[in-house]
């Protein structure tokens, strides 16, 4: 499901920094971050819990409220610039050219009101057609989903549905207005392993059909496998490794890729003890200097208290002094 090289990008993040007042300080939970995504195209974030990923979808959204602030960087639509955008234009953009779908899909469902006035007033906020119209776009979006009987659903509460309907609702709802850009919070993750299953593949088919851009968060490496077109892994508010779905999960080279892939339970031996990254996600307020990964990684070195050059080449970057398969200089 490659996107044609020869299409500009739908999105392009440089450098992108967001931060958070806290009572013990100031926390980066975004740094730096750069990525781009082509029309029909897959990203995978991927990264344990408090990496950051999540608050990369947000801010990418416009949704960084105070005690937080994007402080800098460049967010480009199709090549309209979003950062600094007056809060009503950002508006207009949010569920018409970017849409989100999040892990509850109770954040975007209103419980006491019927699915079809939620659609409904979805599409007549962005588009100028008749009441009659906005049900029939509802209508076609619940069955593009796998709804069955969408007239009778359409009537329905959301405490009418299952878990997995309920989401299906909320990605139908993302879809109404053919977005550009869907961003999707590790909207499986509460599902159960067939319904997972038939989601993604909607998900993918919907994509190549309609030519949107899709960025999937995850901690699950086997959802990424299966689904994403580019990787970029997230650590302590930076990206440390991205690439192709392929690079990045048959080679990894960071010692945190390696070591995320190595954990993943189908790589290991049957009968044997599951492979675990030692020690924890260090506090974002207390980072160590240099790379934040060096204290939990075995290719540590001295060098490594300095901050890691970020490496281009072969379609893929990588923020490491020590990547898995290159010499390793001698321990102090």
């Amino acid at each position: 499901m490659g996107a044609s090289g020869s299409k500009p990008p739908t999105l392009v993040v440089d450098g992108l920094t967001t931060r958070f007042a806290t009572r013990g300080g100031t926390v980066t939970p975004v740094d730096g971050v750069s990525l781009s995504i082509q029309p029909g195209q897959v990203l995978g974030l991927v990264g344990e819990s408090g990496s950051g990923k999540s608050l990369t979808g947000y801010s990418i959204m416009g949704l960084v409220d105070a005690p937080g602030r994007i402080e800098s960087g460049s967010i480009r639509l199709n090549g309209r610039e979003l950062f600094g955008l007056p809060a009503e234009e950002m508006r207009k953009i949010r569920g018409n050219r970017i849409a989100m779908i999040f892990q509850d899909p109770m954040m975007t469902l209103n419980p006491v009101l019927r699915i079809d006035t939620q659609m409904i007033e979805t599409v007549l906020a962005h588009q100028q057609v008749s009441h009659a119209q906005a049900r029939s776009m509802c209508r076609d979006a619940l069955a593009r989903v796998g709804i069955a009987s969408p007239d009778e659903r359409l009537l329905s509460y959301p405490h009418q549905f299952s878990g997995g309907m309920r989401q299906r609702v909320a990605i139908a709802i993302a879809l109404l207005n053919r977005p550009d850009l869907i961003i999707c919070d590790e909207p499986t993750t509460a599902l159960d392993v067939t319904i997972q299953g038939q989601i993604l593949y909607e998900m993918q088919k919907l994509c190549a059909q309609t030519g949107a851009a899709l960025i999937w968060i995850t901690h699950d490496l086997s959802v990424i496998a299966g689904l994403a077109d580019t990787v970029c892994v997230m650590y302590a508010g930076k990206i440390v490794e991205s690439g192709t779905a392929q690079q990045v999960l048959e080679q990894p080279r960071h010692p945190y890729t390696h070591a995320l892939v190595a954990s993943a339970p189908s790589r290991n031996p049957r009968g044997q003890p599951l492979k675990q990254i030692p020690g924890m996600t260090p506090s974002l307020i207390n980072l160590p200097s240099g790379c934040p990964f060096r204290e939990r990684c075995e290719r540590a070195t001295d060098s490594c208290r300095q901050a890691p050059p970020l490496h281009n080449g072969e379609g893929r970057t990588l923020r490491c002094f020590h990547p898995v398969g290159a010499a390793l200089e001698p321990r102090a």
